[in-house]
C-alpha cells in the first residue's frame, strides 16, 4: 500500500509537470510495469481525478482541466533541487534575495514534515574564486520583458547600452536608434543572460547581453519563428564573437589566436575572458591574470599552437617560461 500511494503522488507530480503522457513514458518514470501504470491510474480515478485515456499510436493518458491539482506535490529530489535554486537566485538576477529567501520560508509552511526537514538542512553559503566574474544581474523587470517576448514571440525593441550600464546621450558618437528584435532564445552560460534575436534593421542574427538592453513597452507584434544558423544555439552563442563580452579587470590582460574552434576554448577558458570565433579550426582568446607569467600559463593549457601574442610583455613571458621548463630538463 505505501508504493502504491508514493506512485500515485508522482503520478500526481508528472501531471502536474506536463498534462499529457504515453504509458510508456510513465512507466519508465516510475520503474514499474505498464500494468501497474494502469492500475495507479485507476486508483486516481477513484480519488476522484479526471484521468482520460488517449488512443492512437501516441495516445496514453491526460489529465483533464475539470480537477485541480493538489499544489506542491515535491518529491525529496524536486524539494533540494527548488531549495538550491532559490538559494542561489540572487547571484544572477538583481534583488531577488529577499523575494527568493520569502518565496523558501512560504514553501516550508506548505510542504509535508519530512520535505520540509530536506529544505532546511541545505544551507548554502556561495563564495566566488578568482576566476569567477559572471555578468552584473539583470533586473527582474528586464528579465520578464524579454522572456515574455521569446515566449510570445513578439517583436521586441531596446536601446543598447554600454558595458557599464549607461544609456548613450543622443549627442554622444557611440549613441544609436532604439533596435527592433525577434527574440528567439534566452540563454544563461557562464553567469551571463544572452538573447538570441534576429535583427531586422539589418536582417542579421545577433547575440545580445541582457543586462546591456534598456527594453522599451511591448509591441506586441507578433512573428513567425526562424531557425537559428546552423541549427544549435549553443553553438551559435559561442561563435559569435560581438556578443557584448568584455574582459575583466587585471594588472595583465593578453590576446592570442589558437589552433581551436571557439566551442572548445570556451567552454574551457576561465570566467571574465573573452573568445571570439576565427573559423572552424581558430579562434582568440582574450585573458587577464595577476601576470604575465600567469596569461602565459593559462594559454599553455589548452595545449594547442599559439600565434599571434599581443602585447609584446606576454611574448616576453612565453619566452621566460620556456626557458624555465628547459632548466628543469637540465637537471
Amino acid at each position: 500500500m505505501a508504493d502504491t500511494s508514493r506512485r500515485t503522488l508522482q503520478l500526481l507530480s508528472l501531471f502536474a509537470a506536463r498534462r499529457r503522457w504515453s504509458l510508456g513514458e510513465l512507466a519508465s518514470r516510475l520503474d514499474v510495469s505498464e500494468r501497474t501504470v494502469r492500475r495507479d491510474v485507476e486508483t486516481l480515478r477513484r480519488l476522484g481525478y479526471p484521468v482520460a485515456t488517449v488512443r492512437g499510436p501516441a495516445g496514453g493518458y491526460q489529465l483533464g482541466t475539470g480537477h485541480p491539482l493538489p499544489p506542491l506535490l515535491f518529491d525529496d529530489e524536486q524539494a533540494l533541487a527548488v531549495a538550491v535554486a532559490l538559494q542561489t537566485a540572487s547571484t544572477s538576477v538583481l534583488g531577488l534575495g529577499e523575494d527568493a529567501a520569502r518565496a523558501a520560508d512560504t514553501l516550508k509552511q506548505v510542504v509535508p514534515p519530512a520535505l520540509r526537514s530536506t529544505m532546511e538542512k541545505l544551507r548554502l553559503t556561495t563564495l566566488r574564486n578568482y576566476w569567477e566574474f559572471p555578468g552584473p544581474p539583470i533586473a527582474p523587470g528586464a528579465l520578464k520583458a524579454v522572456g515574455s517576448a521569446v515566449r510570445q514571440q513578439h517583436v521586441l525593441v531596446f536601446d543598447a547600452l554600454r558595458a557599464d550600464g549607461t544609456r548613450p546621450d543622443p549627442r554622444a558618437a557611440d549613441f544609436a536608434p532604439p533596435r527592433r528584435l525577434e527574440p528567439h532564445h534566452l540563454v544563461v552560460w557562464a553567469g551571463r543572460w544572452y538573447l538570441v534575436g534576429y535583427d531586422l534593421a539589418d536582417d542579421t542574427w545577433r547575440v545580445h547581453r541582457v543586462d546591456r538592453l534598456h527594453v522599451h513597452t511591448a509591441t506586441g507584434t507578433r512573428f513567425a519563428p526562424r531557425e537559428v544558423p546552423g541549427g544549435d544555439v549553443a553553438h551559435f552563442v559561442m561563435t559569435t564573437h560581438d556578443r557584448g563580452d568584455t574582459v575583466a579587470a587585471w594588472e595583465c590582460v593578453g590576446t592570442a589566436r589558437i589552433k581551436l574552434p571557439a566551442e572548445t576554448v570556451a567552454r574551457w577558458a576561465p570566467g571574465g575572458s573573452v573568445v571570439e570565433h576565427l573559423d572552424d579550426h581558430h579562434s582568440r582568446l582574450t585573458i587577464g591574470a595577476w601576470s604575465w607569467a600567469g596569461v602565459a600559463g593559462i594559454l599553455a593549457t589548452f595545449d594547442a599552437d599559439l600565434s599571434e601574442l599581443e602585447p609584446p610583455e606576454l611574448v616576453d613571458a612565453g619566452r621566460r617560461l620556456a626557458q624555465r621548463w628547459r632548466g628543469v630538463n637540465d637537471r
